[in-house]
């Protein structure tokens, strides 16, 4: 049977290992497998909440929320990734659902805004986001900013 568990961590509440665990998955996703060289880590890191989903103890999914006033006025999800052999088992949303119900109850009243990837726009929608206007380039990535209330 397979164990999932999800660990919240602010910044300096990671252990060196988590973090470069952390790292090492959004650099093979976000850099290696979108083919998209750009500073990964940033200075959002240190004003987040991290959320590590693991199954039977190993790093499967992750994301970060970053404090409202850092990014936007709003807080906000973002950093979402399955890690590529945990892929095909809906990881991708049990993650998001936690990172909603922990965003919401965490900063109550206050919504929740993301820089989606245009790929992944339907997949928001169906968890209460919706799209606030035009798609942009990021980094060579097509986004769209997505606002749930």
């Amino acid at each position: 049977m397979t164990n999932i568990d999800y660990h919240w961590h602010k910044f300096d509440q990671l252990s060196l290992h988590e973090f470069y665990q952390i790292v090492m998955a959004r650099e093979a996703v976000f850099v290696v497998e979108q083919n998209c060289p750009y500073q990964e880590t940033d200075e959002m890191d240190a004003h987040s909440w991290h959320l590590q989903l693991k199954v039977d103890g190993e790093l499967a999914a992750y994301a970060r929320v970053v404090e409202p006033g850092i990014k936007y006025s709003q807080p906000s999800i973002g950093r979402v990734l399955t890690v590529k052999k945990f892929r095909g088992q809906k990881l991708g949303e049990a993650l998001m659902r936690e990172a909603i119900k922990f965003t919401e109850e965490t900063y109550p009243g206050e919504g929740i805004k993301i820089g989606a990837q245009v790929y992944l726009q339907r997949f928001y929608s169906a968890l209460g986001f919706q799209a606030t206007g035009d798609a942009y380039d990021e980094d060579g990535i097509m986004h769209i900013d997505m606002i749930k209330p």
